[in-house]
C-alpha cells in the first residue's frame, strides 16, 4: 500500500524551526521534501546549533530534518535559478520560511512560479507574513510570544512575563503550514490551478489568543495570570502542590467536580459555594486554599492514583526524562530510533500525524548537506554530465560542490 502523500513533491526554502517542523509531518506521510540549502551561509543555520554539533550536522537539524533530501544550490544565480525553475516544473509545492517580503524580491510567489507550472502551489511562512506594515522585520518564535501577549498571560503573577517551555509558536506555525500546503493540493487538483498561501508565526500566535482575545474584544475583560497555572474561569483546573512534587487537577465538567467532592470526602467542599462552575469561579481563593490543604498531605502518585481510579482527569507533572519514559508513550510506538553515522543510534520522538498503518514506515535520518544532488539532478531532472559540471564550475552548488 503507498504512503498517503507519496506522490507529492515539496521544494521547501526552509531553515530552523517552524518551517522544517511542518514539512517533517509530510515527510513522515510519504511526501518528498527535498531542501534547497543556500551555499553561501552552509546550509540550514540549525545544522551548527549546539550542543551536540559536529561539521555540518547537528541533533537539533536531526530533529526537524528526517526523511527529507538535501541539495546545496544558489538560486540567485542565472545558472542556479534555471536548476530551480527546472525543480518547480516537476513539483507540487514551493515552500519558503523566509522574512515576509523575500518571497517577492526572489519571485517565489505565484505570480512568477506559476509562468513555469500552473498547478505549484506557492507557501509561505515568515514572521509577519507577506503584507503589512512590519512584512519586512525579522522575528522568531520568543519574538512572537512577546509581542502577541502570551508572555503577559504566562507565569506567576507576582514573577516576570514567562514564554512556554517549548517554542509552540514555531511549531503552531508549522503545523498551520501543513494544513494549508494539503489545502493548496486539494484545490490546485480541484481548479488545475495553483495559488500563493501567506503564513505567519504572528497571525498563528494572535489567532492562538483565541477566548480571552473575544472576551477583551466583546466585552473588554482582561485575563490576567493566574497562580499555579490555573485555569482563568473554570475551578479547579489547575496543578496542586503535593508531599513531593505536583499534581495537575481538571474538573472541566460538573461530573469531575462530584467525582472530585465524593472523592476526597472533606465536608468543606459540599459548601453551596461551590455547586456550580459560576459559584466555584466567584469563590475560586476559598476553595483553592483547601483544596491545596488536602493535595500536601500525600504523594502525587498516592493522588493520581485515587483520582484516576475514579476517572477524573488529572496527571502528574513530570520531568523531560519521566514523560519520555511513560508507559503510553512506548504503546503507542511514540519513540524512534535511526542510525547515524555520525551520532550512533539517534534516539526522538515521532510526530504526532497517524494515518494508516503511517506508524510502520521506515525513518531515514536527516541528510547531509549537498547529499542529493546526484539524484535531483540525474533522476529528477535528466541533465547530461556535461551541463552538471558546467553547473559545478561556476559554482552553483557551492564551491567544493
Amino acid at each position: 500500500m503507498k504512503k498517503p502523500l507519496e506522490d507529492v513533491r515539496v521544494i521547501a526554502l526552509e531553515q530552523y524551526g517552524a518551517g522544517p517542523f511542518g514539512t517533517l509531518h509530510l515527510a513522515e506521510l510519504g511526501a518528498e521534501i527535498i531542501k534547497i540549502e543556500d551555499p553561501t551561509t552552509k546550509g540550514d543555520v540549525s545544522r551548527y546549533i549546539p550542543p551536540f554539533q559536529e561539521d555540518s550536522n547537528s541533533l537539533f537539524f536531526e530533529t526537524f530534518n528526517r526523511n527529507k533530501k538535501s541539495i546545496s544550490l544558489d538560486i540567485r544565480t542565472p545558472n542556479g535559478r534555471e536548476v530551480f525553475h527546472d525543480l518547480v516544473k516537476v513539483s507540487d509545492v514551493v515552500f519558503s520560511n523566509f522574512r515576509g517580503d523575500v518571497p517577492e524580491k526572489l519571485n517565489l510567489t505565484y505570480k512568477d512560479l506559476g509562468k513555469i507550472n500552473k498547478s505549484i502551489v506557492c507557501v509561505s511562512l515568515s514572521s509577519f507574513g507577506m503584507t503589512g506594515s512590519r512584512k519586512d522585520e525579522p522575528g522568531y518564535d520568543y519574538i512572537m510570544q512577546a509581542i502577541s501577549g502570551w508572555m503577559n498571560l504566562t507565569g506567576d503573577p507576582e514573577g516576570p512575563p514567562t514564554k512556554s517551555g517549548l517554542s509552540l509558536v514555531d511549531y503552531s506555525g508549522g503545523l498551520a503550514a501543513a494544513i494549508s500546503i494539503l489545502a493548496g493540493l486539494h484545490s490546485a487538483k480541484l481548479n488545475g490551478k495553483g495559488m500563493d498561501c501567506d503564513l505567519s508565526l504572528f497571525d498563528t500566535a494572535i489567532s492562538m489568543l483565541t477566548y480571552p482575545a473575544t472576551w477583551m474584544l466583546t466585552k473588554e475583560h482582561v485575563t490576567e495570570r493566574t497562580k499555579d497555572s490555573s485555569h482563568p474561569s473554570v475551578v479547579p483546573f489547575q496543578i496542586f502542590k503535593t508531599s513531593d512534587g505536583w499534581i495537575s487537577v481538571v474538573c472541566a465538567k460538573e461530573k469531575f467536580w462530584k467525582l472530585l467532592v465524593e472523592e476526597l470526602g472533606d465536608p468543606r467542599l459540599e459548601d453551596s459555594n461551590f455547586e456550580n462552575f459560576e459559584s466555584r469561579y466567584n469563590n475560586k481563593e476559598n476553595l483553592t486554599e483547601i483544596l491545596s490543604d488536602i493535595f500536601i498531605k500525600e504523594t502525587s502518585e498516592h493522588w493520581d492514583l485515587r483520582l484516576k481510579k475514579k476517572k477524573i482527569p488529572s496527571g502528574v507533572v513530570n520531568s523531560l526524562e519521566e514523560a519520555l519514559n511513560d508507559v503510553q508513550v512506548k504503546d503507542r510506538d511514540m519513540i524512534i530510533e535511526i542510525d547515524h553515522p555520525i551520532f550512533g543510534t539517534v534516539k526522538g520522538v515521532r510526530t504526532s500525524s497517524h494515518v494508516g498503518n503511517s506508524r510502520n514506515y521506515d525513518q531515514k535520518r536527516a541528510p547531509f548537506l549537498n547529499e542529493n544532488k546526484d539524484y535531483v539532478l540525474n533522476d529528477l531532472l535528466n541533465y547530461k554530465p556535461e551541463k552538471i559540471r558546467d553547473l559545478e564550475e561556476e559554482g552553483v552548488f557551492g564551491k567544493n560542490h
